[in-house]
């Protein structure tokens, strides 16, 4: 079974997309902010991750930016997630390499379809 790490401070979100996500066939680790996140990619890498961009302690950008220099050699794709209409995210997101922007609030549907077809399905 294929791994997904998501990230975000919010429980309730976090709940939705552990729940969608594991729906469609995915393990789910699920971590509440960069740091926190830090930890767990360096116990085990997960075979995609999602995270949210505001966060406290260390935002998406910085763990992005973190995950470039501690896994040169990372293979799992990323998908940053934003409500925020700030185009310097979605700037950073594209300058990273196997990384998309998508905004909040996001289709289920649309995010599995993208794992699916990043990773040949779950």
């Amino acid at each position: 079974m294929k791994r997904v790490l998501v990230i975000d401070d919010s429980a309730a979100i976090l709940r939705v997309l552990k729940f969608g996500i594991e729906r469609a066939g995915y393990a789910v680790t699920t971590a509440c902010d960069g740091s926190n996140a830090l930890e767990k990619l360096c116990e085990r890498q997960p075979d995609f991750m999602v995270t949210d961009v505001e966060m406290p302690r260390m935002t998406g950008e910085e763990l992005c930016l973190e995950i470039e220099k501690k896994f040169p050699d990372r293979t799992f794709p990323i998908v940053v997630l934003t409500s925020s209409t700030d185009l310097s995210h979605r700037r950073w997101a594209q300058e990273l390499r196997d990384t998309i922007f998508m905004e909040k609030p996001v289709s289920i549907n649309r995010l599995v379809s993208h794992m699916d077809s990043c990773l040949g399905g779950a």
